[in-house]
């Protein structure tokens, strides 16, 4: 049995959701978004409440209920909320300049990296060496964050490179000189 499944998702005020037997819309404050529901799997609402009803008997059915409950509680949450994402850039020359849906990074290379963003990203320097992304679409953010922190991912030794801003990075002891 899926435990994440059996806990119902609430309608948060300002929240609009229009569920059909085949997908689900969800309209907030700041975007709108949609999602294909799996054939096994069926939600309910009553009240403020959404519940997820799937077939027990079935494996899959069992999988994809606990994973559909988390995919419309993030739509819930995005289109309320948003997410955010954090990165920070560590190195001596590394900068980040964001000029509306396209952001520049000197990362210590010939020339600067230039990432153009999704549609549904906004990204915001705060400083040179910080980088803010948000959206209301979970899974696009933490694809567009794990693409920029890939131009230049942090390096065991010196901890230098692209990181995210709770990122603990494990750092190597040098090489030891031989015969001193």
């Amino acid at each position: 049995m899926s435990r994440v499944a059996k806990s119902p998702i609430n309608i948060v005020d300002g929240v609009n959701v229009n569920v059909t037997n085949e997908s689900i819309e969800v309209k907030g404050k700041i975007g709108e978004m949609s999602f294909d529901l799996p054939e096994t799997i069926s939600l309910e609402v009553i009240e403020n409440l959404i519940h997820v009803k799937y077939d027990e008997t079935k494996q899959q059915s069992i999988a994809l209920a606990g994973t559909t409950r988390a995919l419309v509680n993030n739509m819930i949450v995005g289109v309320s909320q948003g997410f955010e994402k954090k990165l920070e850039l560590k190195g001596v020359g590394y900068r980040a300049k964001a000029s509306g849906k396209l952001l520049e990074l000197t990362l210590g290379f010939s020339h600067p990296v230039k990432y153009q963003l999704p549609d549904e990203v906004e990204v915001e320097t705060p400083s040179q060496t910080e980088v803010v992304l948000k959206s209301y679409n979970k899974q696009i953010l933490g694809q567009a964050a794990a693409e920029i922190r890939a131009f230049r991912p942090p390096e065991p030794y010196k901890g230098k490179g692209v990181r995210y801003s709770d990122e603990n990075v494990r750092r190597k002891e040098a090489k030891k000189a031989a015969g001193a």
